[in-house]
């Protein structure tokens, strides 16, 4: 079992990594005080006999799967079992699942009672590798992803690469995204890929790859735990990515990877993103969406797409659409476009990879 501690000027929290991590640390996370689960009902199917073991007698809320349900309709219900769970300030939320369920799990647990300790346990490779770590917790709204949340670090994050044997392929491949994401701004991790590039579906080799991955976050939280600087770097791919998610019903993972694709090509037209160094990464990126077949998303309609990037977040007032995207190797810039030659720029990147 590895350890990272990660301290940020709100809390100090712990990260452990290995098939031993939940045995290890579950019996006195758990001890002490009235506890609350989180899941999904795709988790709970595949691991009911898992909470019975770790979770005995403790209120228990299964989440329906999928990002729809990432919204404060099922926050609200959350919030009203744990109120009748009788949870008090001393109480502790696990959060078991995916991305869904630890962003909208920390967002619950910051907002009862004006937050309760929280202890992250990712069972996706794309929860394990990033969005588990950092604190960012949300729900979406009017068709805005992530638009209404709290920056609220776990207590704890317990990894555990024996979860990922139940994934499937797609999920396999929604994870590669966010790896390829820190490739593209952690030169060794970049060079682990090109290395293996034949192995990106292979779960032995990906599960190498999380704790790298997990320290690149760790190091950039720390010096920016609430995105002013640095931490946007790791919102690469993650503008026409999020656009591309809320227009195609994607997932997250292949989103950003389209993402990457589209807003590297921009880059470098651009003069923003060196030439040969963005060959790369569209290569890297191009496997990564053979992994599995799927039905390209439509985008012959490419105004869709740019709206949504437009209502992104991370825009500012001046109406340009903000990305991050990798520089060189070990190096990112921030890029932006007003709306029209953004939506120019993203039509010939589309076209480029026709």
């Amino acid at each position: 079992m590895r350890k990272i501690t990660l301290q940020t000027p709100s809390m100090a929290g712990t990260i452990y990594i290995g098939n031993d991590a939940i045995a290890a640390r579950l019996p006195s996370l758990t001890a002490g005080q009235k506890n609350f689960v989180l899941t999904d009902s795709n988790v709970y199917a595949l691991y009911a006999d898992w909470f019975k073991t770790y979770f005995p007698n403790t209120e228990l809320f299964v989440l329906p799967a999928g990002e729809t349900h990432k919204n404060f309709h099922s926050l609200y219900e959350i919030l009203e079992k744990m109120t009748q769970a009788g949870l008090r300030r001393t109480s502790r939320l696990f959060a078991v699942g995916g991305g869904v369920v630890g962003d909208i799990g920390g967002l619950a647990a910051a907002l009862y009672m004006r937050g309760i300790s929280c202890v992250q346990i990712p069972t996706t490779l794309l929860a394990q590798v990033d969005s588990s770590v950092g604190g960012k917790t949300a729900v979406d709204l009017g068709g805005v992803k992530n638009v209404v949340g709290a920056f609220y670090q776990p207590c704890e994050v317990l990894i555990d690469p024996t979860f990922l044997a139940t994934l499937p392929k797609r999920e396999i491949k929604c994870g590669v995204g966010e790896i390829v994401k820190y490739a593209a701004l952690n030169a060794e991790i970049l060079r682990l890929l090109e290395e293996r590039v034949d192995a990106l579906s292979d779960l032995e080799f990906l599960t190498t790859l999380v704790e790298a991955c997990v320290r690149h976050k760790a190091r950039v939280v720390e010096a920016d735990e609430r995105e002013s600087g640095e931490r946007k770097s790791l919102n690469v791919g993650h503008t026409t990515g999020h656009a591309i998610e809320l227009t195609s019903g994607l997932s997250h993972g292949e989103s950003v990877l389209y993402g990457m694709l589209f807003e590297t090509r921009m880059a470098i037209a651009a003069g923003v993103c060196e030439c040969a160094y963005g060959e790369r990464l569209i290569r890297l990126v191009q496997r990564a969406l053979a992994l599995t077949p799927q039905t390209e998303p439509d985008f012959s309609e490419i105004g869709k797409h740019a709206k949504k990037a437009r209502s992104d977040k991370k825009n500012a007032e001046d109406g340009k659409i903000r990305m991050a995207v990798a520089k060189t190797e070990g190096e990112w810039a921030q890029f932006a476009l007003p709306f029209d030659e953004y939506k120019t720029a993203l039509l010939k990147a589309v076209k480029d990879g026709k």
